[in-house]
């Protein structure tokens, strides 16, 4: 007996499409391969049925058969028992790509929703270094590339605290690792966060003779960005960093430069932030994040709040369709990250590479699943001068995994999000592994949303599509 697999039907351009769940493909339907779906959403049926119902209409039985056979290859259709397909498990030796390099855990503004060092941090810094040390640093980039042998190319990531803080060991670190990359053969490259009140023009003229990436934290026009955004004294921080800005993105040609805006009950207004950060100063993309925080902070976007901000996206995505339609870039990066993964078939059994792909190092050397888990006494994984406690690592990714989440082995959605990022769920739950249940609905809600996108630029302008094949290849 032949019943409906596990698929999610959506609609773009004028086409009817399927997201193939166990496999994270996406397939067009024809005529046909709707009418077969069709019967079977109403019962289940035999395949001597199903195709006397089909032929029923003058059609070919062997069209017919082969078009049954092809949904069952891609799952579409099943025969038999519904049952969860396990993840593919992870390989025995996993090559590091990327180590987030957290240079200080000292910051010169006050974020009142900080993850370091707000009321929800997990970080325990008391006794450890404030700012990483040359031999730990150096320490940090021969464990990246002994640890990444088989990789083409690596990555270093720059972080805080406030980065810039650290500056001349940034410089030490690129012209070390540059050097260690020649004698290996190794592409790599190098990017940072800031929350750019350190920008000067010597600074942004090496960041771009550099060509490393920058990525500013940003919250939006004056009055979002300094609700939360302040020095310790409360001031706030957007006329200090504005003409920092302006600079860097006129200086600093080499890389796109992205913003990143952390959502707070006092930064809602998604459109009007998008509009001041790319159109008003120019960023080339914008990222748009909600603050990782317990539900009872007064800073923290509650059910209804969020709700707006998906038709916000919404909205946004859109527009965004709209110039891909045409050919254009738009900048809104969360649509952008969704439909690469979308291309690339991406199928998760972890929210994201932390711990696995990707590590961040505090300034004591030690190594954290990633840049948030940093100077956290209880998810400390090693210390790059004596490796990774594999035991360790294995707790945190079979914790983490898809298959242990058993609320998540019903949705739709979970090729994308495998439940959710471990920090936030540390946070919500006290477990990493636990999944990020309180944002189900507004997960669905959003790649919905970015299927019928994918599915219209794949039906009117499919040559667009290629801009995703190489990004977050990696």
């Amino acid at each position: 007996m032949y019943s409906l697999g596990e698929f999610h039907r959506f609609h773009g351009g004028g086409q009817d499409f399927l997201y193939l769940v166990p496999s994270g493909g996406i397939v067009a339907l024809d005529g046909m391969t709707s009418e077969i779906l069709e019967q079977l959403d109403q019962a289940p049926l035999s395949r001597e049925d199903l195709i006397g119902r089909l032929c029923s209409d003058g059609r070919s039985s062997n069209d017919v058969e082969e078009c049954i056979d092809e949904l069952r290859e891609v799952k579409a259709i099943r025969n038999g028992q519904k049952e969860y397909a396990k993840s593919e498990p992870l390989p025995e030796a996993f090559p590091l790509q990327t180590i987030v390099l957290n240079v200080t855990n000292q910051c010169n503004l006050s974020c009142q929703y900080c993850y370091e060092f707000g009321e929800d941090k997990v970080a325990t810094p008391e006794g450890k270094p404030k700012f990483m040390e040359w031999e730990t640093a150096k320490s940090s980039v021969d464990y990246l590339f002994a640890e990444s042998q088989g990789r083409k190319s690596v990555h270093i990531t720059f972080f805080g605290g406030e980065t810039l803080m650290n500056f001349p060991l940034l410089k030490h670190v690129v012209a070390y690792a540059r050097t260690r990359a020649e004698e290996l053969k190794v592409k790599i490259d190098f990017s940072l966060t800031t929350n750019a009140t350190l920008l000067t023009p010597t600074i942004i003229d090496y960041l771009a003779e550099n060509a490393i990436g920058v990525t500013v934290s940003m919250d939006g026009p004056k009055e979002m960005q300094d609700k939360f955004r302040v020095f310790s004294n409360g001031r706030g921080s957007y006329d200090i960093i504005r003409p920092k800005v302006e600079n860097l993105l006129a200086r600093h040609r080499t890389r796109p430069i992205a913003a990143r805006v952390t959502m707070t009950s006092g930064a809602m207004d998604v459109k009007k932030i998008y509009q001041h950060l790319k159109h008003e100063l120019g960023f080339y993309e914008v990222g748009f994040a909600p603050v990782t925080t317990s539900p009872n902070r007064l800073y923290s976007i509650n059910e209804p709040g969020m709700d707006s901000v998906l038709e916000q996206f919404n909205a946004l995505a859109d527009e965004y369709l709209e110039f891909a339609l045409r050919g254009e870039h738009h900048g809104f990066s969360n649509v952008s990250d969704t439909l690469s993964e979308l291309h690339q078939g991406v199928n998760k059994s972890l929210p994201c590479g932390a711990g696995l792909g990707m590590v961040g190092v505090g300034p004591s050397g030690d190594i954290a699943p990633c840049h948030r888990f940093v100077d956290s006494d209880q998810h400390v994984l090693g210390n790059v001068t004596t490796g990774i406690d594999r035991d360790k690592q294995n707790d945190f990714l079979t914790r983490g995994n898809i298959d242990t989440k058993y609320d998540c082995h019903e949705c739709w959605a979970r090729p994308l999000c495998a439940g959710g990022c471990h920090h936030e769920a540390f946070v919500r739950y006290g477990d990493t592994g636990h999944a990020n249940l309180h944002y189900c609905d507004w997960i669905r809600g959003w790649t919905d949303k970015c299927l019928q996108v994918y599915g219209a630029i794949a039906a009117q302008n499919p040559s667009f599509l290629d801009h995703f094949s190489e990004r977050k290849a990696s």
